[in-house]
């Protein structure tokens, strides 16, 4: 199994292997994310705040109707993790990828 390099969570052969290397981690990963959150790189996401996102982003311009290809397991996936935050599936996918491309963005322009 491998050691932590900052920032990078290796690919797994099993959930077994992931949970493993987790736990391992699992002290460097407290001090990063404590540190993230002095520094303020980390936030928590409430429910309240996540709401006011998505009421904000319904007050803007309508959205571009689209149609994407999903892969069956990664819609249902995104299905899963969208019930156990209490969101609309669309809604979830749409955050992630909101948030991915902002992320790509900041990174770019840094």
């Amino acid at each position: 199994m491998k050691k932590q390099s900052k920032g990078t969570v290796p690919a797994f052969a099993s959930e077994a292997e992931e949970a493993a290397w987790w736990f391992e981690n699992r002290k460097s990963h407290d001090r990063e994310f404590a540190a993230a959150v002095e520094t303020g790189q980390a936030q928590v996401l409430t429910g309240q705040k996540l709401q006011e996102r998505i009421e904000a982003s319904k007050a803007k311009t309508p959205a571009h109707v689209i149609s994407l290809r999903v892969p069956q397991a990664d819609l249902a996936m995104a299905r899963r993790q969208a019930e156990q935050k209490g969101l609309p599936y669309q809604t979830y996918i749409k955050s992630l990828l909101h948030e991915t491309l902002a992320e790509r963005e900041k990174r770019k322009a840094g």
